[in-house]
């Protein structure tokens, strides 16, 4: 297999047409790895510029009311992590910014604004869109003939006289094209390292070797893939034009098909009706139980009784404060059981996509792509439960200023000093570690070492069929 496996480069290093296309290749992936690293490196900074913009703003408050600072604000920023850059996933079409204010749970917006409907269908010319499209059609049109060339060659039988067994024959073969795929990955992995070696942590090395063993596995399924048409029909044509209908179907239709399928099984609210179960909710209260006027004379009766006082006018404290935080707390079970719901159905949804990953592999590469780079969908919803922690953690410190800061009620002019906002903690996002939520990914990895064994598997009985035949 070695000698073969050395015969076989000394073949590609001679061809020329090899040699412009592998060239084109690397100089493409240093190109495209190169810019989209700074890119993304500009976008980090222009991140962490706008976070300490907003934050300067709110350290510079003149003394103001705590609910009137609440709905001032502040934002959230899905910060860009080094590895972006690698595939972009869904941040270019949810965004990556999010105001928190009092009284409502806001959605995320402003995504990038050069993600627009006149590039590409694909999106930007990034590594993933070379990684996923490009080089595997490379791979097929290179693999779709190791078998019958060697035939109509009549090499084959002078191999086969030599010792070697059609299966050693072919998988030699398939392991040259392999190294292949390993090379263009290993270079844009060696650019990721050089460029941001003084950023990279453990978690990033994890995402790396999750990214670069995806792709590999991937790019053997491909190549096992295109081997086993050959040795089925016999005849390059065939399996050439086969394999490119079921590249088609893999990239194009399937992703599609199934995606609309999954939303099908799970369907969402829309945005609108989302927003007024919630307004209703808020209002008249959780299943129509306890709205807002019996909380609030409930609230009233406690604190009266708690302080021992017989109105409101004569409480030591804020009772404004204690409502509004009390509104806010209940709001709080009206987007866990709102948005809790929303959250389980996209979950939903994406384990039904990762399921499609038994008929098509490119899912889960995709899938384990986007989870490596930090850009899927559980990476987004790990965002916005901090981002609502957040939220909470910062109107409740509000509204306990308001009542308990020294205003009492029915003071509305009063206000709260600019030492107590500077007080308040800063939001700082954290990545989620991949070792934290890899069980996540489970059906991904095992799709593709399903395909990967089952394609083994077939090539090893269908070589023994071949030369008995």
């Amino acid at each position: 297999m070695i000698n073969i496996f050395y015969n076989e480069w000394r073949g590609f290093l001679r061809n020329k047409l090899f040699i412009f296309f592998i060239t084109f290749f690397i100089i493409s992936l240093a190109v495209v790895t190169f810019f989209g690293i700074i890119q993304n490196n500009k976008q980090i900074q222009s991140q962490k510029d706008a976070h300490s913009h907003i934050r300067a703003q709110w350290d510079e408050m003149e003394d103001s009311n705590p609910h009137s600072a609440a709905h001032f604000g502040t934002y959230a920023f899905k910060a860009n992590t080094i590895l972006n850059s690698l595939d972009d996933g869904i941040n270019s079409v949810t965004g990556v910014v999010l105001r928190l204010e009092g009284h409502t749970q806001n959605d995320v917006a402003f995504s990038e604004a050069s993600q627009s409907l006149i590039i590409s269908k694909f999106g930007k010319f990034k590594v993933s869109l070379l990684f996923q499209f490009i080089i595997p059609l490379f791979l097929i049109f290179l693999s779709f003939n190791i078998y019958t060339s060697e035939v109509a060659s009549k090499r084959i039988k002078l191999l086969i006289i030599q010792g070697n067994s059609l299966k050693k024959i072919v998988f030699a073969k398939t392991f040259t094209l392999l190294s292949l795929g390993f090379i263009l990955l290993l270079f844009t992995i060696l650019i990721q390292l050089f460029f941001n070696f003084s950023e990279i942590e453990l978690d990033q090395i994890v995402r790396l070797n999750v990214f670069f063993f995806s792709y590999l596995i991937y790019y053997f399924i491909i190549i096992l893939f295109t081997v086993f048409l050959s040795l089925i029909f016999k005849n390059s044509t065939s399996a050439l034009s086969l394999t490119i209908i079921t590249w088609f179907l893999w990239t194009i239709f399937l992703p599609k098909t199934i995606g609309n399928l999954t939303e099908n099984i799970s369907p969402l609210s829309t945005r609108f009706e989302l927003q007024e179960k919630m307004k209703k909710d808020r209002s008249e209260g959780i299943d129509g139980h306890n709205p807002f006027d019996e909380r609030r004379v409930k609230l009233e009766e406690e604190v009266l009784a708690k302080y021992k006082v017989d109105s409101l006018s004569q409480l030591p404290i804020n009772f404004s404060g204690i409502l509004m935080q009390a509104d806010e707390e209940y709001g709080n079970q009206v987007w866990d059981k709102h948005y809790g719901d929303l959250y389980e159905k996209l979950e939903a949804q994406k384990k039904n996509y990762q399921l499609s990953g038994f008929i098509n592999p490119f899912a889960s590469l995709q899938s384990l792509s986007m989870a490596s780079a930090g850009t899927d969908l559980i990476h987004h919803l790990y965002f916005l439960n901090e981002a609502e922690k957040y939220r909470r953690y910062f109107i409740k410190t509000l509204n306990d200023e308001y009542a308990f800061g020294g205003s009492k009620t029915g003071e509305r002019g009063w206000k709260a000093s600019n030492d107590f906002f500077r007080s308040i903690k800063d939001f700082t996002y954290k990545e989620a570690t991949f070792s934290s939520i890899s069980h996540k990914y489970f059906i991904d990895i095992f799709c593709l070492l399903f395909w990967l064994f089952s394609l083994i598997g077939l090539i090893i009985f269908t070589s023994k069929r071949v030369l008995i035949e």
